[in-house]
């Protein structure tokens, strides 16, 4: 399982919404609370339960490549080492 996380470089956003509409776990939106040095509402990460994995659609569909996506393995916790009880 993956854990993932994208970085929108605001500026040059438009805020055509193409990365909301592909985003398969909806968790990008415009900022209608926001605008750019250009007047547009850029694009946000909006991920509070972390369910972003990276999969960059989102980029792919950028047509201004605004987006850089990052991702690691996410950490299961059956995968940690178990620590073992001093006595």
């Amino acid at each position: 399982m993956l854990n993932g996380w994208i970085d929108i470089h605001k500026d040059r956003c438009k805020g055509c919404g193409l990365c909301v509409a592909a985003c398969p776990k909806g968790v990008i939106a415009l900022a209608e609370d926001q605008v750019n040095a250009h007047g547009y509402h850029p694009a946000r990460l909006e991920d509070p339960e972390g369910e972003c994995t990276g999969c960059a659609i989102c980029a792919v569909a950028c047509p201004d490549v605004c987006i850089t996506v990052y991702r690691m393995p996410k950490r299961v916790e059956a995968d940690a080492p178990a620590v073992a009880a001093s006595a």
